[in-house]
């Protein structure tokens, strides 16, 4: 992060995640939807950013209860997104996919936003 600065690790893991949520919805090849599936692990090991960003901007005193309360709200989407998703796979597999990569999309768009000062 100190090379690169959160901003463009962040941008580079949103833009390759949707490419690859595009791709697991377009894809036929058993060995492609591999390394896809490779791919998505190496770049959400780059969401670590959003936590040293977070490390570098926030009040050292609220860091603790502000990572609880956001563990909290990754736990119970972490519980209904997949429900979710699972209902939508059962009309169109790919749905879930092209979700993803709009969702990626609005965070890529968020984090332009980092590193501007008003």
């Amino acid at each position: 992060m100190i090379r690169f600065g959160e901003r463009k690790v962040l941008s580079l893991e949103y833009s390759s995640l949707i490419f690859i949520f595009l791709a697991y919805a377009a894809v036929g090849s058993k060995i492609l939807v591999a390394l896809l599936y490779i791919l998505d692990h190496i770049f959400f090991n780059f969401s670590i950013a959003i936590r040293t960003y977070f490390q570098k901007i926030g009040d050292p005193r609220d860091i603790a209860s502000s990572m609880a309360v956001g563990f909290t709200i990754n736990h119970v989407a972490a519980v209904f997104l997949p429900a979710i998703g699972g209902m939508l796979w059962m009309i169109d597999y790919r749905i879930p996919f092209v979700a993803g990569a709009c969702m990626s999309l609005i965070s890529l768009i968020a984090v332009q936003q980092i590193g501007i000062r008003k």
